[in-house]
């Protein structure tokens, strides 16, 4: 382990987070019921621009009006290359009530983009008497976005949370493809006459996830667009989790179930885990830095493992 320690990530459930348009107040209440742990109110790409300025009154009245329970409430501001995004920032914290968590920040490319965002939200909140500070999740969707997260990673104090948008980082890749999420149809290896398709979002995925748990912040996973493959949703929230996100966008509200699926440890998982840490506590009872658990060796780093599973397990409430 490094002299300096891995610091740990925020402590709440960020299994599904729950996206519905600015422009839409009359779904703000389901979206408020619903079983996601965060709820992004939308200012970017799903509000025409014309219908921007609606959009943020809207939610300010929502953001006071509605009961968004224990809900983590977020707002998706619009990008810094838009003419939208400062006022979305400052008529939001100016007149909405403290009961907002989180801005969103779309598009991020480098460290210097948190730091003009992060200058706005700082002067309005010390200007209004804001005693609640305001988080940051920020969304990777450009090239010179992923060849820069480490830095983003690491740009504010208030940086929670990392997701991944596939579509626009798709497009500024140059992916041929038009999926957002999954596995494309022409992604694939040939071993003899039969077709091995395997991720192309892996790489990035395990890029962020690893600049996120050096400065402890959550990596998210971003959308699955097509709504009626649950399977598909599945697959890759599942390939997700393995690679240590916390989490899934939900673009349609009958994927908030799937995600939460996935993203709670399952019964037999925390079962195993205890019985791991359980394990290795006998093992170190007798001097032991090992021991066999159902036919395979557990050690010191099978007790990190495990404690990851019931601390997870244990925060969303089982």
């Amino acid at each position: 382990m490094s002299f300096r320690l891995q610091p740990t990530p925020p402590a709440r459930p960020n299994r599904c987070q729950l996206f519905g348009p600015g422009s839409r107040p009359a779904i703000f209440e389901k979206m408020a019921a619903s079983a996601a742990d965060v709820i992004n109110l939308d200012l970017e790409d799903s509000v025409a621009p014309d219908d921007k300025p609606q959009a943020r009154q809207n939610i300010i009245q929502a953001i006071g009006d509605v009961d968004w329970g224990n809900k983590y409430l977020s707002v998706r501001i619009n990008g810094l290359d838009t003419p939208y995004w400062y006022r979305d920032i400052v008529e939001i914290l100016e007149n909405s009530s403290d009961r907002v968590d989180q801005i969103m920040i779309p598009k991020v490319g480098c460290a210097a983009d948190i730091y003009a965002v992060d200058a706005l939200v700082t002067a309005i909140e010390t200007a209004n008497g804001r005693t609640k500070p305001i988080s940051f999740e920020v969304i990777i969707e450009s090239a010179a976005g992923i060849a820069h997260v480490e830095e983003i990673a690491a740009a504010s104090p208030r940086l929670q949370a990392i997701s991944l948008g596939a579509a626009d980082f798709a497009a500024s890749m140059g992916m041929q493809t038009t999926g957002i999420g999954g596995t494309q149809d022409n992604y694939y290896m040939l071993q003899g006459d039969a077709k091995h398709w395997s991720d192309p979002w892996h790489w990035a995925q395990a890029k962020i996830v690893a600049a996120a748990r050096t400065h402890g912040v959550l990596p998210v996973d971003g959308p699955f667009g097509d709504f009626s493959d649950d399977e598909g949703f599945r697959a890759q929230a599942r390939r997700s989790a393995v690679l240590g996100m916390v989490g899934k966008w939900a673009i349609h509200p009958k994927q908030i179930a799937l995600a939460n699926e996935v993203f709670t440890p399952s019964e037999e998982q925390v079962t195993e885990a205890r019985e791991i840490l359980e394990a290795m506590e006998q093992a170190k009872k007798n001097g032991e830095g090992a021991t066999v658990y159902k036919g395979r060796l557990v050690d010191i780093a099978s007790i990190k493992q495990a404690e990851v599973i019931v601390k997870q397990y244990e925060m969303i409430g089982g």
